[in-house]
């Protein structure tokens, strides 16, 4: 009689996770969209938020339009309205009104705090692989570490093909955690949530310093150290406005020496319009700070 119980008791435990895997499945198909450009094809995207937000891939829309499809078959045009390369970002914006209406408003997917993963999360990812509509595929959390010190990644153990590329990496409680971004090694790596959210904030507004450098090995304190050899800075930018010179090699930030070459891209990355940094820097075998004031690219000096 026992045995009999441990079999039924299995079975019920059997349906309901295939029951909330399905409804998992759903609720992510809803918010998964499929982007298409006339040079590109096809890949995948998510509404962000219910004002017609879409987050995709850089490399899925090279131009300023794209058209994206919902669940239910609705095409829509989009504009792009924020755009970062580095990051391998875009955001469009699609002119509808009631777009988290009926279903899609019972059905709407949260955004969870991509910072707070662990590593052997089950994630699951939704696309639009090889042209096949709102494919499922699952999978475990791999690393959550930086994979390169410019970019932080979230990497999973999940099958990928072309065309998941924009879509949700999503948790087992259907809350999306990041971008699906590229196929590394049979291993999936998205852009974090919490970088998506940065970017947004941001905009195309991204922080800017005007400097072209170079890494270079330097002696400080008896030590080899990792430098970077300002080798251009351009007119009227923050480095050109905090007197940085041609030749002067930046050591470090805020008292800290690079570990690494990519440092100092991964910080721009993560700061904001209007941060503040200390640079430490080595000019004619003198070390000395100076303080930049980051600004936007498009920023045009005023007279006073």
């Amino acid at each position: 009689m026992d045995t009999d119980n441990r079999f039924v008791q299995s079975g019920i435990v059997q349906a309901d996770i295939t029951s909330a895997i399905a409804t998992l499945a759903e609720t992510l198909r809803q918010s998964t969209v499929q982007v298409r450009t006339q040079r590109q094809g096809a890949g995948s995207g998510v509404i962000w938020s219910a004002d017609g937000v879409v987050i995709t891939n850089d490399h899925v829309v090279k131009g300023n339009s794209a058209t994206v499809e919902l669940a239910d078959g609705q095409t829509l045009k989009a504009t792009v309205t924020a755009r970062n390369r580095q990051r391998d970002l875009v955001a469009l914006k699609v002119a509808a009104t009631g777009l988290f209406a009926g279903t899609l408003a019972k059905l709407s997917v949260g955004i969870a705090d991509s910072t707070k993963l662990r590593v052997g999360e089950l994630v699951v990812a939704i696309g639009n692989p090889w042209g096949v509509t709102g494919a499922l595929t699952t999978g475990i959390i791999h690393s959550v570490k930086p994979q390169t010190a410019s970019h932080n990644w979230i990497q999973a153990d999940i099958q990928l093909a072309p065309g998941n590329s924009g879509g949700p990496l999503a948790n087992a409680q259907g809350q999306i955690i990041g971008i699906n971004t590229m196929i590394v090694q049979g291993r999936g790596f998205a852009i974090p949530s919490h970088v998506v959210q940065q970017f947004l904030s941001q905009g195309s507004d991204e922080p800017f310093l005007g400097i072209t450098a170079q890494p270079v090995g330097v002696q400080v304190r008896r030590r080899l150290a990792i430098g970077l050899l300002l080798t251009a800075i351009e007119p009227q930018s923050p480095a050109d406005r905090a007197g940085l010179q041609i030749g002067d090699v930046i050591l470090g930030v805020r008292g800290s020496f690079f570990q690494s070459p990519h440092e100092l891209v991964h910080l721009l990355e993560n700061s904001n319009v209007g941060d503040g940094l200390s640079l430490e820097v080595m000019r004619n075998n003198q070390r000395l700070t100076v303080d930049v004031v980051l600004c936007s690219k498009t920023f045009q000096p005023q007279a006073a």
